[in-house]
This record gives C-alpha cells, structure tokens and sequence, in this order.
C-alpha cells in the first residue's frame, strides 16, 4: 500500500513574489503566481517532502474583476464578483482555465497541460476542483466544445423548477440583493428571472452572509416541492457536469476535489463516477461532505475519500488549544473506523484558519503533534495547505478577505512565508518547522507498520494521558511506539502496553533496543504484556520509536 498525502496549492498565490500587498490590490499593483512558476525544481522540491497528490486550486476560469476583454474573455460586472481577484469557486467557464495563472494568456490551457506533464515527471498525481453545485451569475462558456449546449441555454425560464432546467429561478422577480448594483459603473447588474443562489437561498434577495456572486445548479430535485427527485429521465446537468468531467480527466488529471459535494444528489455521483471510472479506472473523487450520517452514502455511490472535518478536525483543533483531552482523538477515528481508509485528515485548508493564526494556536509548532498522530496513526490520506509546514500565520487584511485568520481566496496577494521560503530567509523556528513536517511525512511514506501496518491504540489503559496520545503501529518484525506531546512542557509519562496489545500485534515478551525515528536516540526497552514504559517526551513534540520484535 501507499500512504496518500496531498499538498494543497492555491496557485494563484502559491508562486506570487510581489511583496507590495495592497489591500484591495489589483493584478498589475499585487502581482499574481502562474503555473509556470511550478518548475520542474519546485516540484521536485514537493515530492520530497512527502508528498504524493498535489492538489491544484483554482484552475478552472472563474469570475474576477481583472479585464481579459482583449483576449475574447467576457467581462463579469465586478457587483457580483467577490474581491478583486474573485472566487475560484464561482466558476464561469468549466471549459477554460483561470487567466490570470498563464504567462500566454492565449495558452492558458496548453500551459495547464504542460503543468500536469511536470508535475508526473517529479513523481506526484495531479489534483483540481471540481465545483458541481453552483456557477457564477454571469456563467458563459466560450471554450465549451461545438456540439455542448451551454448552461441554461435552454431552460424554461418561466418555471421556478423543471427537471431539465440546468438552473432555479424565481418568475417574475429580478434579482435584487443587499447590495448597489452598480458598483461603480455606468450600468447595473440585471438578472431577470432572477436565480436561485448557490447556498440553497431560492429567492431574488440574497443577503449579505449569502453566496450572492454564484447560482443553484438544478439536478432534477424540486426545493420548491420539499426535496423531491425527478431522475427520470437522465436532467439535462446530469449530463453536462458529466462531459466537463471527462473533458478534464482527457487532459490527464489524477484525481477531483468535489466542492461541496453534499450539496449534489448522490444518484447524480453514482451516475457520474460510474461514466468516468468507465474511461478513466484511475480518476480519484474526493468529497467536501460534512455530514457524518451522509458519509457511508457519498462512498457507496462513488467517492474515495471524504472530508473528516466534523470528526476529527474538529477534535483535533479542540486538543492543540486544551479544549479537550487526547482521549477524543480515539472517539473520533472510532466513529468512522469502518471506513477510516477513506476519511481524509487535515489540519488547514483555504475554508479553515491557520493554526498560526491567532485565532487557532498562535503558533504552528503547537500542531506538531496533531500532525504526527494525523499522519501516522491509520492509513488515512493527508492533507498539507501550502505554507502550514512553515507556520504561516494568515493574519493578513488582504481586502476583501479581511483579519480572519484565512489566507485569501478572493484577493490579489502573496504569502509570506513562501516568499521567505523561496529566497531562503525563513526564520530558525520557521526552518525548524518545516524539517519535522517533512521527517514525519516521509516517514508516513516509507514505514511499512504506517502504510500496511496494524495500529492498536493505547489511550484505553492510559487514561492518565490527558494531553498526551500514544499508539502502536506493526508490520512484519517491526513495531513503532508513537507518543505526541500535546502539552506545552516536557513530559516524562510511563505508558502501559496492555496484553491484549501482544496478542492483536502478535508481538513476544522481549528486551528491545529502540531508536527514535526523529532524532536516532537509541534506548533499551522491555516489552512486557501488562508492563510500562518510561519515557521523555518534548514539549508540543513527539517519540516515534523503532524497534525489532
């Protein structure tokens, strides 16, 4: 088996050097990171780390404030655009790539192509979104091959809901939210019939908290009639969202990221994934579903891995501040031990705030042993946001992203620790950080107890650990004792290795000669069923020990 880590690149700011960082920045003033700036050094540089998925964010076009008018590319009235750059998630053409990442903006796609080529030449699998619920309000596809209808094209407007409608409308009503609709230029934003907006909101006026800048896609479920299904005939978007999928999978991607996927019917996945995997066997999906009940579901009908951010982000984040002991990191993976392999762990991505920032941890080495447990417990995938390996706080007021603790997605921008990083001037700490990111990933990679291993956890006979979580990983000969330190001192904790332990590992009564995996310390320990071990173990650090049984 392979352990699966994917580091996230947001790549409208991933290669950004600019370091003007004007709020409310545009292109020209703020700069903006290109997938050529993902060289063949670059990503050899990830793939060492670790790393084996790269997941790109933002590549499809979307809507932004910046003029591509010259180059064929339809404006978007900057009322319904959010912040200067705009959303990657407000798609306006599933068949183009984003402007604003190409050097040749006439060679966009060629340049996406030429990104995917070197990102498997260094080794690693290539991942996009895919946004099937919802659509910028000025949606229009100039690149949609000749034979594809486009969205609404053919809609019966008069109609709040049909079957094979792409979109939900509110007859009669024009579009009328909180805000100006100007927003300074000459004419107005005009939508009549207005559409229903993209978080479920199906009338003409969104408010402010609302997902105004984007529309409700319509896979045949009637709202307006209390959820009911229309799936026969195959609607109108079924078929759609499923060429576009295809189209991308042509270009030789890896795998999609489904943004919010649970807000998509899963007969429509079943009927997706089915029709991919029938062209593509090696497409993975990946779902951002947050409904625990729902998960088994969104797996029978397609999905690989899930999102587990209600379980054990949620836990997890609640242990690194003291909110909760280490205990609650066994109640969560139990939740979902039948289907752990397909629960994807994470500790940051774009929706969430870093945990540098000072409304999580204030400091990213406090994480480390979250990390650790994440990455070497089970044989869960792994998610890695770009710059959390170096502690990247995200305390910045971008623009319309303001002090919240979130790398933008919305402005023109660059990170800077990345910046940092790319010209080799990252702080002691920040240097420190980012080398037990990549010991503990590779080690994730490469040690056969975590990528076949059984893992028997140790929190029940332990429960005087309350910031402390400790756990046994075997495979074949050889066993790893896992402790991570959640305190901020250093802890000197004895841990019982309960009998039942030597009987589910197969593990003998044995005196051992143990080697910390992260530093080479060597100690001798005496495995004995019922018995303890004694160790040290560094503040918010970890032990991850080597031995042969």
């Amino acid at each position: 088996m392979d352990k699966f880590i994917i580091y996230q690149v947001f790549t409208r700011l991933y290669g950004n050097r600019n370091t003007t960082r004007k709020p409310n920045g545009t292109i020209v003033e703020n700069g903006c990171g290109k997938m050529n700036d993902l060289t063949p050094k670059v990503l050899k540089d990830i793939a060492a780390m670790g790393i084996s998925h790269v997941w790109f964010t933002g590549i499809i076009r979307h809507a932004t404030q910046t003029d591509y008018s010259g180059y064929g590319i339809p404006r978007q009235h900057p009322a319904i655009v959010k912040g200067r750059a705009g959303s990657p998630y407000a798609i306006t053409d599933y068949y183009d790539v984003d402007p604003d990442l190409a050097v040749n903006v006439r060679k966009r796609m060629q340049e996406f192509e030429q990104l995917v080529e070197r990102t498997h030449e260094a080794g690693m699998k290539v991942v996009i979104d895919f946004v099937p619920n919802h659509v910028a309000r000025q949606y229009k596809s100039i690149c949609k091959p000749r034979h594809v209808k486009d969205l609404g094209a053919s809609d019966e407007v008069s109609r709040g809901f049909d079957p094979q409608n792409n979109f939900y409308y509110c007859p009669g009503e024009r579009f009328a939210p909180w805000f100006d609709l100007y927003a300074g230029q000459q004419e107005p934003y005009i939508e009549e019939p207005a559409k229903a907006t993209g978080n479920d909101h199906f009338d003409c006026a969104p408010s402010k908290t609302d997902w105004y800048e984007t529309v409700k896609l319509n896979y045949g479920v009637d709202y307006y009639a209390g959820c009911i299904g229309h799936f026969d005939p195959i609607p109108d978007t079924w078929k759609k969202m499923t060429d576009i999928l295809l189209f991308w999978a042509s270009k030789g991607i890896d795998a999609f990221r489904c943004d919010m996927a649970e807000m998509v019917p899963t007969d429509f996945w079943h009927y997706a994934t089915e029709a991919v995997r029938a062209r593509y066997p090696h497409i993975l999906f990946i779902g951002e579903v947050y409904n625990p009940f729902d998960y088994r579901r969104y797996l029978k009908n397609g999905f690989d891995w899930l999102y587990d951010k209600v379980g054990m982000y949620d836990t997890m984040r609640a242990v690194i501040v003291h909110q909760a002991p280490t205990s609650a990191i066994s109640q969560a993976w139990q939740q979902t031990d039948d289907i752990r392999t397909h629960m994807l762990y994470f500790l940051e991505n774009h929706d969430e705030q870093r945990v540098a920032s000072d409304f999580f941890a204030a400091d990213g080495r406090k994480a480390v042993p979250a990390l650790a447990a994440l990455l070497l417990m089970h044989q869960n995938p792994y998610m890695l946001y770009a710059g959390e390996e170096y502690g990247e706080p995200g305390m910045d007021s971008e623009g319309f992203s303001g002090h919240d603790g979130r790398t933008t997605i919305f402005d023109y921008w660059s990170i800077d620790t990345l910046c940092r990083a790319a010209t080799r001037q990252l702080t002691d700490a920040e240097v420190e950080l980012q080398a037990i990111h990549k010991k503990l990933m590779q080690l994730a990679r490469k040690e056969k107890a975590v990528t076949d291993g059984l893992c028997f956890d140790l929190m029940y006979v332990n429960q005087h650990l309350q910031r402390q979580y400790v756990f046994l990983r075997k495979a074949a000969g050889e066993l790893l004792l896992v402790a991570a330190n959640f305190d901020d001192s250093e802890a000197e904790i004895n841990v019982t290795l309960p009998a039942h332990a030597f009987d589910y590992l197969s593990v003998k009564e044995k005196k051992v000669m143990a080697v910390d995996l992260l530093t080479k310390e060597r100690e001798s320990m005496m495995l004995r069923p019922d018995g303890q071990v004694r160790m040290l173990v560094p503040a918010r650090g970890v032990r991850v020990w080597k031995m042969k049984v």
